[in-house]
């Protein structure tokens, strides 16, 4: 798997406590304090869904964005107000606006193919109705066809479902209200089900009995 990107050097060090003995709300404020194993723990909570975010928003550059983000973290941590869940949705604010001076620095956006090392944790369960659809492809896949959905649906799906946030964090991150991001991830978990139908991909992870040896005028 690809190593994550640095820590901030004065984070660099022996491994967390295991993690389900932790409230992650109090790591957050204990980091505030200055306690660098719970720094640690919160980067290494985050990190891994941070980086399929940015990797949508700026491809192979995903990892320098995220070290640029996780400076900025450590500079501003004082200022941070909030339990764990608001602190997921400042960091992803932060990484967000740097992938943006990102892409106007390069003045594009990239779309560079997924490698399945950034991508080997499994997708939540999204709360749609496309949600089983996009439960029955593999991660790598699923990645794939996001990082081909029009980039306000790509980043609602990616915010909700990658990461975790609720539709208010989520809304706040993108500067959008909560109803505007549970359209656009409902938008875009259809359009995934339907890419999904079209490659003939059930609930259950398989191809439909018979999809490949039927004509489109046989398909249901």
């Amino acid at each position: 798997m690809t190593s994550a990107p640095p820590v901030p050097h004065a984070f660099a060090g022996a491994d967390s406590p295991p993690i389900e003995e932790l409230d992650l709300s109090s790591a957050v404020i204990e980091a505030q304090r200055g306690d660098e194993a719970a720094f640690r723990l919160i980067y290494r909570m985050i990190q891994p869904a941070l980086l399929r975010y940015l990797r949508v928003l700026v491809g192979n550059d995903a990892e320098d964005v995220a070290s640029e983000a996780w400076l900025q973290i450590a500079r501003d941590l004082a200022s941070f107000r909030g339990d764990f869940d608001g602190f997921r949705g400042w960091a992803a604010t932060i990484a967000r606006h740097r992938a943006l001076d990102h892409l106007r620095r390069r003045n594009r956006r990239q779309r560079d193919d997924i490698p399945v090392e950034m991508v080997t944790t499994e997708l939540a369960a999204p709360d749609d109705t496309a949600g089983g659809a996009l439960e029955a492809m593999s991660t790598e896949a699923a990645m794939r066809l996001i990082a081909g959905l029009p980039l306000d649906q790509a980043e609602a799906v990616l915010l909700r479902v990658v990461m975790g946030l609720d539709a208010k964090t989520a809304g706040r991150v993108l500067g959008k209200r909560a109803g505007a991001v549970r359209t656009a991830a409902h938008r875009g978990l259809r359009r995934l089900a339907e890419q999904l139908a079209e490659q003939g991909i059930t609930e259950a992870g398989r191809p439909e009995a018979g999809e490949h040896d039927r004509g489109d005028s046989t398909r249901r």
